[in-house]
């Protein structure tokens, strides 16, 4: 069974990014069919005879050792694949697992020894180590002690129940073993249940207004932007593990969108229909709190969204409508991401869209089975085992019922989305226009807040703290010491948190960690500091949420976030 920390870093490894937006199109399998990588790999090792029957030797002279006994070979103390006290003890079994060690130690070597250049190193890499993930002994029915085990003790009810939810998961998408039990979760009751009200509602969103907790508030609110795959509540899980409740107990006029779950009627909705739903949502904000000031913040994509939208106004003189910009997990910079950009290429791309554009939207159930195939040891063996084999239901965890809960994107907007990735056009001044205004995000000359994972598999914080590079005017960059979903699912209490700052933003990320602070708790009361030096003054709390043309609509979290 998962503890809450190892769900989330299932969820981080799992949750939204939209430079996977091409696969999640062209669907997963094209990366398990040999390309012109591994023919270069195989090319390669042709060339070099000798190495290579060097390293093949080697794997048949440890063959030989485990054949008599004498092999040290073990799992590491880490890989919970081999925990039971059966996969040493019982001989056959440890011979098993030594000849699968030495045979993935092998596949490794002979990547490396073809000396590829690093694409196409990375493919082939992606390639073999999912097979070699696949081939594990203990992906075997009985032959994994726990399964066997299983079955003696319910007279194969285990596996029976096992395969049939094998079944039911192979029967509808995504294909992948389900990893929550979903069950016990209730949105408004248990998850998303910050009090508040729905205020504005258009065809692409809907603006909620949370009740404050405090008898006084900032002048300036903030207005947050959530990703465009998953729902919003990913900042509102359980009580005392909420963001925004967090932000309505310390002073804050919190404010965030939900997205609508858009489908194939929706299909021409790209960049220009998104920025000016947030622009729309931003004047009912102004409206309601009576300030000309709002601190834009934005997480994941919605964070890129926010960048957009925060360069737009700079571009037609309405800057001065931003307090400041806040970002959270998000890569404006796309060069050299690792793994996903050495997967996808301009004419994958060119595929991709034109896949969305035929249905008219990317489903994200889609996404999330490409999202399990990068980690597949966590997200599929590993819940093959417990769900297959021995027969047993997932966990229930708030984050990654969250995780389970995608939504689909519009054909426009995935399309614009991997033009900004493939290209990069956010680096470049004018290489992106929307609304009709080019957009330069060294424009942007109000004061911003930058926060990355330092575990993030997802949006690498490298990426993200070279974000401090393209914006105009002054960045505070923070890299906590978390990953993609517990970088904002990271309440104080916590006494393994900390966070890392610099207020020297050099270009290189590395040098700016290597003289970074290290401070202990979270960053959320770092983010909370430094909002309250740009917030304005403090003032009574309303009592009543809207406004006269504004009224409330709906409690929150609203009725878009229901939709499936």
């Amino acid at each position: 069974m998962s503890t809450p920390t190892e769900a989330a870093d299932l969820a981080d490894q799992a949750a939204p990014l939209d430079s996977l937006l091409v696969d999640a199109a062209l669907g997963p399998l094209r990366r398990f069919l040999p390309n012109g990588s591994t023919v270069r790999w195989a090319a390669a090792l042709a060339r070099q005879p000798r190495t290579t029957a060097r390293c093949l030797s080697g794997l048949g002279a440890e063959a030989g050792r485990i054949v008599a006994g004498t092999s040290e070979l073990a799992p590491a103390r880490r890989d919970r694949r081999f925990a039971d006290n059966a996969w040493t003890d019982n001989p056959l079994l440890r011979r098993l697992v030594q000849i699968y060690l030495a045979s993935g130690r092998t596949v490794d070597q002979l990547i490396a020894d073809a000396d590829l250049d690093p694409r196409d190193q990375r493919r082939v890499a992606f390639l073999l180590e999912n097979v070699v993930e696949a081939m594990a002994p203990s992906n075997v029915p009985l032959v994994n002690p726990a399964s066997a085990k299983a079955a003696i003790d319910t007279a194969g009810l285990s596996l029976a129940s096992g395969g049939k939810q094998l079944v039911k998961d192979l029967a509808s998408s995504p294909r992948i073993p389900e990893m929550v039990d979903t069950s016990g979760f209730v949105l408004g009751e248990n998850v998303a249940a910050t009090t508040g009200s729905v205020v504005f509602r258009s065809d692409v969103l809907e603006l909620i207004q949370y009740q404050p907790q405090t008898e006084q508030v900032y002048e300036v609110p903030v207005m947050i932007v959530p990703p465009t795959i998953n729902k919003f509540y990913a900042i509102d899980l359980a009580p005392d593990r909420s963001l925004v409740e967090f932000t309505v107990q310390h002073d804050r006029q919190t404010f965030v969108i939900s997205w609508r779950n858009p489908d194939a009627r929706h299909a021409d909705w790209g960049f220009d229909t998104y920025v000016r739903a947030i622009l729309d949502a931003l004047d009912v904000v102004e409206e309601i709190t009576g300030s000309d000031r709002t601190v834009l913040s934005g997480i994941c994509s919605g964070g890129i969204l926010a960048s957009i939208v925060a360069a737009y106004l700079a571009g037609i003189g309405r800057q001065d409508r931003l307090a400041a910009v806040c970002l959270a997990v998000t890569v404006i910079d796309n060069a050299g991401a690792g793994t996903v950009s050495a997967l996808t290429d301009p004419r994958l791309a060119a595929m991709a869209k034109a896949r969305s554009a035929k249905k008219g939207y990317l489903d994200g159930r889609a996404l999330a089975e490409v999202f399990a195939w990068l980690r597949p040891s966590d997200l599929i063996w590993n819940y093959w085992v417990n769900n297959y084999l021995l027969g047993k239901r997932p966990p229930a965890f708030d984050i990654l019922f969250w995780n389970s809960d995608t939504t689909r994107m519009t054909a426009a907007l995935h399309g614009d989305f991997v033009d900004l990735a493939i290209d990069n056009q956010l680096t470049r001044a004018g290489a992106l226009t929307v609304l009709g205004v080019p957009i330069d995000l060294g424009a942007v000359t109000v004061d911003s807040y930058v926060v990355a994972g330092i575990a993030d598999h997802i949006t690498p914080w490298e990426n993200c703290y070279r974000t401090t590079q393209l914006f105009g005017g002054t960045s505070r960059f923070v890299l906590s010491t978390s990953g993609h979903i517990a970088a904002l699912v990271n309440p104080p209490g916590n006494p393994k948190a900390t966070f890392h700052t610099n207020d020297d933003h050099g270009a290189d990320a590395q040098t700016w960690l290597k003289n970074a602070e290290t401070h202990q708790g979270t960053w959320w009361t770092d983010a909370n500091d430094w909002l309250s030096t740009r917030s304005g003054q403090l003032k009574p709390a309303p009592s009543d949420l809207g406004s006269t043309r504004f009224q409330p609509l709906a409690d929150a979290p609203g009725t878009y976030v229901f939709d499936k």
